[in-house]
C-alpha cells in the first residue's frame, strides 16, 4: 500500500510561486525525476508563512532515496522561498475507517 508524504516548512508561498514561475523547466525536471523514482502524486500548498508538500509514494524508502538525491537541486528553491529551518517530513498510511468520500473511494 502506498504512503502519503507531507513535508512542512516555514517559508513564503508567494516567493515559492514566483521562483517556480521563473524556473519552470527546473521544477519540471525535478518532478520528472520524482516520477521516474516512483512518485505517484505531488503538490505544493501554501498558507500564512507556511509551505506544505503532499506526495504519494509506493513506500517511505523510495521517497527517502529520491529526497536524499535532490538536495542540491531543491536548495535554490528553498532559499528563494525564504525557508527557515529543516523540513518536517512525515509518512502517513491510509486507515481503514469505512467512511471514504471522493478520490475514487
Amino acid at each position: 500500500m502506498s504512503v502519503i508524504v507531507t513535508i512542512w516548512i516555514q517559508g513564503d508561498p508567494e516567493k515559492l510561486e514566483q521562483y517556480a514561475a521563473e524556473n519552470q523547466e527546473k521544477l519540471r525536471g525535478i518532478a520528472d525525476r520524482g516520477r521516474e523514482a516512483g512518485a505517484i502524486a505531488h503538490r505544493f500548498y501554501g498558507g500564512d508563512g507556511q509551505i506544505m508538500v503532499v506526495d504519494e509514494w509506493p513506500d517511505a524508502e523510495s521517497f527517502q532515496r529520491f529526497f536524499g538525491s535532490i538536495q542540491d537541486d531543491i536548495a535554490p528553491l528553498m532559499e528563494a522561498a525564504g525557508v527557515q529551518g529543516e523540513p518536517a517530513v512525515n509518512f502517513w498510511r491510509k486507515l481503514e475507517t469505512h467512511d471514504e468520500v471522493g478520490w475514487d473511494s
